[in-house]
């Protein structure tokens, strides 16, 4: 009678060890059977069951970063020209992309570069032919050793300033724009690197002593520069340089090519350098990007116009004319020399309408009287 009670206790005790796995496995398992009908039917709640947004981490004490705008954009593009948040207040401070840069730069390094390059290239090849054609234009009649005086102290020393600075400015400016197609392939890219930082600091220091040197030139030559009504016959036979004779057009102290020169390069891109040169020097001024991109395309395409402009100024100022190098460098030319290339001027001061001083042959002019 005992043993059967007995061996129905094991049995149970088996099958209790038994079902404990199972059940825990059945258990594991039950999400993956399909929902009761209750649960199809009842929706799920937004405060309940939806996830819950994760809010923007608050930034550290101290931090200047605003929470929700530091996470990177979908797009770039969709932050091209539309203002965002910065925490320097100024011009265009939060605007993070600009289209109108890669205009400029495009501009600047495509066309700019290549057409500027061939504008010098062919008034090189300008003044050569000139001077194959015509060589130095030379004074016809004998020097008579009395001199005339044709820039003072004053003049001549404010030319040479500006001379000077002008040409630093040509040269760094050349290396800007055309550095790394005409000095990196044979220097490298330090080499290119360190000039170019050289002549960008030139650049910007000798700018604004061109300023102040063109603003005391346009003042002390303004009066002989202003039009007269023989221009209008020098500039019809162009001075009678291509004439057969040689024989020159009477003009005043300066001919309506200087005046030109004057008006067109020293006020009028002498002014154009100025100001544009003024705004890409002092960014502290707070002009927006798009305002300097175009103040740089502007200095640049009126410095290859100045440039090409004062190339024919300074071959006639030296290898092209006899006795101009020496007007400017002493301040004094010969009587036949004034008479054959600025015969009006030569008239007004023999008759005593002109201040210009007249040294006896044999004499020498005072050092400090001019």
């Amino acid at each position: 009678m005992l043993q059967a009670p007995a061996r129905h206790l094991g049995a149970l005790i088996v099958g209790f060890a038994l079902a404990l796995p199972l059940a825990a496995a059945a258990q594991t398992k039950a999400p993956e059977t399909a929902p009761t009908k209750d649960a199809q039917a009842k929706p799920a709640t937004p405060q309940t069951d939806a996830p819950k947004a994760s809010s923007p981490p608050t930034p550290a004490k101290g931090s200047t970063a605003v929470p929700g705008w530091n996470k990177p954009p979908e797009s770039w593009d969709a932050l091209s020209e539309r203002p965002q948040y910065a925490s320097l207040p100024g011009v265009e401070k939060n605007r993070l992309i600009q289209g109108e840069g890669r205009e400029w730069r495009a501009f600047r390094n495509g066309p700019l570069t290549r057409y500027g390059g061939w504008m010098f290239a062919f008034a090189f090849l300008v003044l050569l032919a000139f001077f194959l054609y015509r060589g130095p234009i030379k004074v016809h009649g004998a020097p008579t050793g009395r001199l005339i005086e044709r820039f003072n102290a004053v003049e001549r020393t404010t030319h040479w300033v500006l001379a000077i600075s002008f040409v630093l400015l040509a040269l760094s400016g050349i290396m800007i724009l055309w550095g790394k197609h005409i000095v990196l392939p044979w220097l490298g890219y330090t080499g290119n690197s360190w000039l170019t930082i050289v002549a960008k600091n030139l650049h910007n220091f000798i700018g604004p002593l061109f300023i102040f040197a063109v603003a005391v030139m346009a003042l002390l030559f303004l009066k002989d520069n202003l039009p007269r009504s023989y221009d209008i016959d020098w500039m019809k036979r162009f001075g009678g340089m291509f004439s057969k004779t040689g024989e020159e057009v009477p003009s005043g102290r300066f001919n309506a090519g200087e005046k030109v020169v004057y008006w067109a390069g020293l006020l009028g891109l002498g002014a154009a350098m100025s100001i544009t040169g003024l705004i890409l020097d002092f960014p502290n001024w707070n002009q927006g990007r798009e305002l300097m991109q175009q103040a740089n395309l502007i200095h640049a395409i009126g410095a290859v116009l100045f440039i090409c402009l004062i190339m024919g100024h300074a071959y006639l100022g030296t290898i092209g004319m006899q006795g101009a190098y020496r007007a400017m460098r002493d301040g004094f030319v010969d009587e036949t020399w004034a008479k054959e290339h600025h015969a009006i001027w030569y008239d007004e001061v023999k008759a005593g309408k002109r201040s210009e001083r007249v040294v006896p042959a044999g004499a020498q002019p005072v050092a400090g009287d001019d």
